[in-house]
């Protein structure tokens, strides 16, 4: 597999999203890619609109009260990523002078930021030499690379190699190769159906080259959402985000009718800071 061609096509193909445009700081991208884990763009592009106008440096969402973060991320789901970027923005604040820092070290030392989102804040917020490894990314390595259907189970040393191995010593021709591999695995090497004919890189792939294999090996159970308790958590913060002030209980008692599961879910809220109770007994956001 040629990078370069990935490169070249990248430039000319990739879509137009509001967090890759060249007046996006790297603050713009910490947040999207906070937002983008595990939700679709579409659903993310709004709110990031939104949230960089409302609080365009770390400083101005580190001012704001928890409970206006939390409306704000809306229905963006796993509201905890909202908490820690709300926590994230403090500390850079605090401690970095307001600059998202570069250093894929000190980015992981930020609440709420791991590997991936500190390597993807240095190679697409600062334009440097970090190797990328989502799903996506692991998918066209698999294929591509060592011709296999997917990549099973992740094995972060392994996958950062590969994909090391991918990239040249220039930091900015790097960190465009580790946005092509992204984007190449979200809109033509996709999951279920890949589209080959369109792919830049489908003469030098070694899973098309062995005929296109299919996948035997382990895979990640598929979880639903219908009747999880991820699915009660967000009628409750439904009620919450759009009350004007404090509820009653028996606000929140009317969205799922399972009392003991109703029960767990409000409790694990109130645990990861999500809600509060107060004094009278009524349930909020945090203040």
């Amino acid at each position: 597999m040629r990078p370069d061609v990935i490169a070249a096509w990248f430039r000319e193909q990739a879509r137009d999203l509001p967090w890759r445009r060249p007046e996006t700081t790297p603050w713009g991208v910490l947040v999207s890619e906070f937002m983008l884990q595990q939700t679709p763009v579409n659903r993310v592009e709004p709110i990031w609109l939104d949230w960089m106008a409302r609080w365009p440096v770390p400083s101005a969402l580190a001012a704001a009260p928890r409970s206006e973060v939390l409306r704000a991320w809306g229905k963006l789901g796993y509201p905890r990523r909202a908490i820690r970027l709300h926590d994230a923005a403090a500390a850079i604040a605090e401690q970095h002078s307001d600059t998202v820092p570069s250093d894929v070290d000190a980015l992981e030392a930020l609440p709420g930021v791991g590997s991936y989102t500190a390597r993807a804040v240095a190679a697409f917020g600062y334009g440097l030499r970090a190797p990328v490894v989502d799903t996506n990314v692991r998918r066209v390595v698999a294929r591509a690379v060592h011709g296999h259907g997917d990549a099973g189970p992740a094995r972060t040393k392994a996958d950062l190699a590969d994909v090391d191995a991918l990239l040249p010593d220039d930091d900015a021709e790097a960190a465009v190769i580790s946005a092509g591999l992204m984007e190449l695995g979200a809109v033509v090497c996709t999951a279920r159906s890949p589209r080959c004919p369109l792919c830049p890189v489908e003469s030098s792939c070694a899973w098309v080259a062995a005929g296109k294999p299919a996948y035997d090996g382990p895979r990640k159970p598929v979880q639903g959402f219908a009747g999880t308790d991820r699915q009660v958590r967000g009628k409750l913060m439904d009620v919450l985000r759009t009350a004007p002030g404090p509820v009653e209980r028996a606000r929140l008692d009317a969205v799922w009718s399972d009392a003991g599961q109703r029960d767990r879910c409000l409790h694990s809220l109130l645990v990861d800071g999500l809600a509060e109770q107060t004094d009278d007994g009524l349930f909020a956001l945090p203040a």
